[in-house]
């Protein structure tokens, strides 16, 4: 248990991680003095570049990811083929989604961080297959509504609601548990719901008519959704 304890508070602490004003530093700028305001990849791509963007968000996947692979490598979860259980499968979930809390409430930044998007998706790919699978379902709803709409936000949102029906589908059709694919589908809804909530701005600024596009998918300017 104690273990347990020690890699979730790990993972808040790593989540806490801002690299979007690390990095933002590194060129000599305050990220939540630009854009959006918001400190997170898209808003630090928009603001330095394309490169930049990305570069944050493969360490703020790195966030969700390393503590997902850690602590399923320390209680023996990755290398095994038998069904783990619910109650154990909920502890290992539990580990991701707390650094995707990390993400959206960071102490070191007073509970002000950004949207969770990438953080997410970074421990969902850490749960191979009942998980990642899914997640890189989802991913293709996100590129496709963004190419199509040009709206990153509308993207995440769609992204995240479809996620659990993804997960609930797959679990199921892959023999997972009935216990597991409850666990899954509830984790993976509260992960969707809290990127939800984190988007209502850009939810608002879309029934506005307010909200700007990505540059990259239709040649316009940009927002962020992180």
């Amino acid at each position: 248990m104690w273990t347990w304890v020690i890699w979730l508070l790990a993972a808040y602490l790593l989540g806490s991680v801002s690299f979007a004003l690390i990095l933002g530093r590194l060129k000599g700028i305050d990220i939540r003095q630009h854009g959006s305001s918001n400190v997170g990849a898209t808003n630090l791509g928009r603001t330095l570049g394309k490169k930049w963007g990305i570069a944050c968000t493969l360490l703020d996947m790195g966030k969700g990811l390393g503590p997902v692979l850690g602590y399923g490598f320390s209680a023996g979860l990755i290398a095994t083929n038998e069904p783990i259980g619910a109650i154990a499968m909920l502890q290992w979930l539990a580990v991701g989604v707390t650094a995707v809390v990390g993400h959206v409430f960071p102490v070191f930044l007073k509970f002000k961080g950004g949207k969770g998007v990438a953080t997410s998706a970074g421990a969902l790919f850490g749960f191979w297959p009942v998980l990642a699978v899914p997640a890189l379902a989802a991913f293709v709803v996100w590129f496709v509504v963004t190419k199509t709409t040009a709206y990153v936000g509308l993207a995440s949102v769609a992204a995240a609601a479809v996620l659990p029906v993804f997960v609930v589908g797959f679990a199921w059709v892959t023999g997972y548990e009935a216990g597991e694919i409850a666990v899954c589908g509830g984790v993976s809804a509260l992960l969707a719901l809290l990127v939800i909530i984190r988007h209502r701005g850009n939810i608002r600024r879309l029934l506005e008519g307010t909200e700007e596009q990505v540059e990259w998918a239709k040649g316009k300017g940009s927002t962020g959704s992180e």
